[in-house]
């Protein structure tokens, strides 16, 4: 009996793997061409090298088929799932594209680019962007050999103009580092001031910076203590968020696969733009 798709809508990436593995594997042109190189490599190297090392040619080359089945595997099972995240929640799925380079995280790098892109509804009157964004950065050592470093983010950005005229700066950065460095790190950040709330358990998860010319008030009436609570309570795990000219880039460290933890980061951006929408509209 063939194998069908379960009907129920993947919860990541990798739900659906096992399926497609399967599937692949009972094809006639994957089960040909797999026997035909396990043959060919085994009679090769027994022929040549002897009988021993034929069979251990044989294996290898099983070995790496199975491999290269199980990563097209994965691919699919990937396709598969965000196709399926995108049309139950009503979002538009895009492929690897540019994003604004709005914000210093969306300039970083040598090469920076979003690997996939869901665009749509992140809650009520709320409309964004969420993507699996990727920045590269290229080294070259002594010898002239070059390394290219990746760094990848889930990002979810929404257009917040209303807010633009009241803070046209603000950065809210997970926290790491010395506090007996903040005032050297400080001093080479001549455009930015650092922001001190009267929250210690936010000071310990937070270092936010905004404009020189920054109103403290309404900078403060933003983080109300509801606010705050949130951010360091419900907001998710290494969360942190960039606001420059009324576009807000929420993230995280990594690229996140599981609907669940997409829903978040969805819930998370539109809970910051709506707390910046309605101060600004106060």
């Amino acid at each position: 009996m063939s194998e069908t798709l379960t009907s129920a809508a993947p919860l990541d990436a990798d739900d659906l793997r096992g399926f497609h593995f399967r599937r692949l594997m009972r094809k006639p042109l994957t089960l040909g061409l797999t026997a035909a190189l396990v043959i060919a490599a085994g009679v090769s190297g027994a022929i040549f090298l002897g009988a021993l090392i034929g069979g251990g040619a044989a294996l290898a080359v099983l070995v790496l088929a199975l491999v290269i089945v199980l990563v097209i595997a994965d691919s699919k099972a990937a396709d598969a799932f965000f196709a399926s995240y995108a049309q139950e929640r009503g979002m538009e799925l895009g492929g690897r594209s540019p994003l604004p380079a709005s914000t210093p995280l969306l300039r970083k790098g040598d090469d920076r680019y979003a690997e996939r892109t869901l665009s749509g509804p992140f809650a009520d009157a709320v409309e964004g962007i969420l993507a699996l964004y990727t920045y590269e950065e290229e080294s070259t050592d002594s010898e002239g050999n070059r390394t290219t470093n990746y760094y990848r983010y889930t990002v979810g950005m929404v257009n917040v103009p209303e807010c633009s005229a009241f803070v046209p700066e603000l950065f809210c950065q997970r926290k790491f580092g010395l506090r007996a460095l903040e005032g050297f790190e400080d001093a080479f950040r001549r455009s930015k001031q650092r922001v001190k709330l009267e929250s210690e358990v936010l000071d310990e998860k937070y270092e936010i910076f905004a404009g020189k010319e920054q109103d403290q008030v309404w900078l403060r009436r933003l983080f109300s203590p509801t606010f705050i609570v949130w951010l360091t309570d419900e907001a998710p795990k290494k969360f942190a968020f960039e606001l420059v000219d009324g576009v807000l880039c929420c993230y995280v460290h990594g690229h996140e696969q599981k609907a669940a933890e997409l829903d978040t980061m969805r819930a998370a951006s539109a809970a910051i733009s709506t707390r910046l929408r309605e101060e600004a509209l106060e």
